[in-house]
């Protein structure tokens, strides 16, 4: 099946937050996800690479390698930066037309999206149409 690992790297994530049993820890896994990412160089937190629509400073990088995506972020928000990986770590190292044939239904069905606020909600879209316009770059 094509992209199936991206849709994997969904279904193990829908795994992970079905054992939690409270919007409150799915809020805290989130939390403890954009603890654990990796940051973004310092010299790449540029204008450039801001996610506009977002509450909180959000920056979003994508490369492409050996046609594969090479995606960081950086928020200095907790619950963005682990929103930011949930959303990044399901198409980083995946082909640019992942992101498009591979849809983050994830998201909505662990039931995260309706726990959001609107603003988070409109943060984590826009993050979405950043990487969509950036990975429209790399596809050949």
């Amino acid at each position: 099946m094509e992209f199936q690992n991206c849709l994997e790297k969904q279904r193990k994530f829908l795994e992970t937050f079905s054992s939690l049993s409270t919007q409150e820890e799915k809020y805290h896994h989130v939390i403890e996800l954009g603890r654990s990412a990796t940051p973004m160089a310092l010299e790449d937190q540029t204008e450039n690479h801001l996610v506009q629509g977002c509450q909180s400073l959000l920056y979003l990088k994508v490369a492409c390698t050996n046609k594969k995506l090479l995606i960081s972020t950086h928020s200095d928000a907790l619950i963005s930066a682990g929103l930011a990986f949930l959303l990044t770590h399901v198409y980083n190292e995946e082909p640019p037309e992942a992101v498009f044939k591979c849809p983050p239904t994830f998201i909505k069905e662990m039931g995260l999206l309706s726990a959001l606020s609107p603003s988070r909600a409109n943060g984590l879209n826009s993050l979405y149409q950043k990487l969509q316009k950036e990975s429209l770059k790399w596809l050949s």
